[in-house]
């Protein structure tokens, strides 16, 4: 119902072909830009502020452009990127002929795209990836873009400027871009001074461009970053790599065969794009680097060591493709196990009960739902026909009878226009709100029936407090049970997910009151106290202070507040709200255990340092502050 903005997604394109190859055999030279328009139109999910593109041409001659860039910012950023590129190229694709395709922009062999959105409240076209460092020598231009969030930005942007650099703009792709740099440079002397004696120019800037080595770039910059990423990059000679993360936070798989080498942030949108089976599709490793030289050579290197497992849950839950496989199934596994506590709740009276999803990305979890339903009312069934059988009461009537027994599925929401409910304030804002779904009515037994609706996540609440519960509610059932599929998010994200101010989350507001209706306020005084401490420390020494608010009560009391504080008192039906357990949770995705979001377990030093800082802005009411 709410949705959670996520950064980021990107794609990767390495043509280990000349051009002609693929003009050929696919009848195109723009085989590698449509490519890359597929991956980043198969991402649209994963960022829909803004959107990059870059490309490296290997052929272009001195004088001429060999690294392109195209932005742009809205919703439309990736087909107005495109339509621009293919504007550009139009006349020497038009004439056909290979001696004009030498200098046509965008026609290259390496090809990068980002999609974007902002956790950090920056914005702007400056802000948009890829980032470009120029350089005359083609091996010290460096194309960066990433899916990530790095918890430890000043620590690096201090140590870069230590080193004498200046950079122009403060922000974490920035100050990546020009560590990274600094060591290209680094990795460029470092080849200079080896050939220097034997080789003289041109010769021996073309033995540094065959010599450079990305690895080393990524193994001098990296061991200080912390956080969750995917960095992605490419030289102006021809290296491209991508490096994930040593807890595997942030998501990567690649494919390569001996024509192409793509890397993007979900597996179905790669197995899609190039027609390949899932097992053709690989994971890049926590702390692995994809390594593509200058003349196509492909290495799997490890830069990092691997850290404790962290794949990041909410993936699963919510930002990935559904059209992945495992996913599919996970999503499926969270809502069969919320089947039990669901029947509890409904005291077992299927008939007297309807269930729907809102919205439509909770609906495999739905499906897992309604298995579990299933499987509880086939037993009952089997038990009655038994039973009736030991009595001597079966008769074929009987048997019909059990057997027409159904778990009550309705579609009891659609999305029917965009209302512009900005144009009002207030209650009138409220009023427009509720009317942007349409609800189906006559499926609900007035006063009488009770409306279980599943969600994928509810983190704010703020869509249903102000529109989904007040139009269910218009069809008058006599209690409505809320469901999440994912658990109570209850500490602030900081590795790339727009979830970083402790006032946001409905279930910290919750704690919030419990303690203060309870008596207890003075913990919030005394974790205050504790964070400030904490935050005095050595950022390996901290521990999380904010998980002291949720000690006192049950998972049950604090999604009893929840429902308490969104029902509003327009709302007639009783109204409870259910979450999934930790325990569930894992059950169902025992792959990617990281759920900070979710028990305030984080897996760098730096989430625990910036949940206390977040408490700390809370406190003091800096509730407008991004952490």
């Amino acid at each position: 119902m709410e949705q959670i903005k996520h950064e980021c997604g990107v794609a990767l394109i390495r043509l280990r072909k000349p051009l002609s190859y693929y003009k050929e055999k696919y009848g195109t030279w723009t085989y590698g830009l449509d490519k890359l328009y597929l991956l980043m139109e198969k991402q649209h999910n994963r960022g829909q502020e803004a959107a990059g593109v870059g490309v490296v041409k290997f052929d272009a001659k001195p004088g001429h452009e060999y690294v392109f860039r195209e932005r742009a910012m809205g919703t439309d950023a990736i087909s107005t990127i495109f339509d621009s590129i293919h504007h550009q190229l139009a006349s020497a694709i038009k004439a056909d002929n290979t001696s004009g395709l030498a200098d046509t922009p965008f026609l290259g062999n390496i090809y990068m795209g980002h999609l974007r959105y902002s956790t950090t409240g920056r914005s702007g076209i400056s802000y948009v990836h890829p980032f470009l460092r120029r350089n005359n020598w083609r091996s010290r231009n460096l194309l960066l873009c990433g899916n990530f969030n790095m918890t430890n930005v000043e620590e690096i942007f201090q140590n870069i400027v230590a080193k004498g650099q200046h950079p122009r703009i403060y922000g974490d792709t920035v100050v990546i871009l020009e560590q990274l740099g600094y060591y290209l440079d680094k990795e460029n002397h470092r080849l200079y001074r080896k050939f220097r004696d034997s080789l003289e120019d041109p010769q021996l800037s073309v033995a540094i461009e065959d010599e450079l080595d990305p690895y080393n770039v990524l193994a001098a910059a990296s061991p200080m970053w912390d956080g969750g990423f995917v960095i992605c990059g490419a030289t102006g000679s021809g290296d491209m790599f991508a490096l994930r993360d040593r807890h595997g936070i942030r998501p990567a798989f690649y494919y390569y065969d001996d024509e192409i080498v793509v890397l993007a942030s979900e597996r179905p949108v790669i197995q899609t794009v190039m027609n390949v089976a899932r097992a053709d599709v690989r994971e890049l490793k926590p702390g692995e680097s994809l390594i593509v030289g200058k003349t196509g050579t492909i290495a799997l290197r490890q830069v990092l060591e691997p850290g404790e497992n962290k794949r990041c849950s909410f993936e699963r839950i919510y930002f990935s493709r559904g059209s992945d496989a495992d996913i599919y199934r996970e999503r499926k596994e969270l809502g069969r196990k919320l089947a039990p506590e669901i029947l509890k709740m409904v005291d077992y009276d299927l008939d007297n009960t309807v269930f729907a999803f809102i919205p439509n990305t909770a609906e495999v979890a739905f499906m897992g739902l309604h298995e579990g339903l299933e499987e509880y009312l086939d037993s009952r069934k089997a038990r009655k026909i038994i039973d009736a059988q030991l009595s001597g009461d079966l008769t074929a009537d009987s048997v019909k009878a059990i057997m027409s027994q159904r778990v009550r599925v309705e579609k009891i929401a659609l999305k029917d226009i965009k209302l512009r409910t900005f144009i009002a304030e207030g209650e009138s804002r409220n009023d427009l709100a509720a009317h942007v779904y349409d609800v189906t009515y006559g499926c609900i037994k007035n006063d009488c029936d009770t409306l279980v609706v599943i969600d994928d996540s509810i983190v704010r609440g703020t869509t249903l407090r102000q529109s989904i519960l007040r139009m269910l509610d218009r069809l008058h059932p006599r209690r409505i049970i809320v469901v999440s599929s994912s658990p109570q998010v209850r500490y602030p994200d900081c590795y790339g997910i727009d979830m970083s101010r402790m006032a946001e989350f409905i279930a910290f507001k919750a704690a919030v009151e419990l303690l203060k209706s309870s008596g207890c306020g003075n913990i919030l005084d005394e974790t205050y106290a504790k964070a400030l401490n904490e935050l005095k420390k050595p950022v390996g020494e901290q521990v999380n202070c904010v998980k002291t608010i949720y000690e006192s009560f049950t998972d049950k009391e604090i999604s009893a507040q929840i429902a308490k504080m969104l029902k509003g008192l327009e709302v007639k039906a009783e109204v409870d709200i259910v979450y999934q357990t930790l325990d569930g949770l894992h059950e169902a995705i025992p792959g990617h255990p990281g759920d900070w979001y979710f028990s305030g377990d984080y897996p760098t030093p730096g989430g625990v340092r910036l949940v206390n800082q977040a408490f700390v802005n809370y406190y003091e009411g800096h509730a407008d502050k991004r952490d």
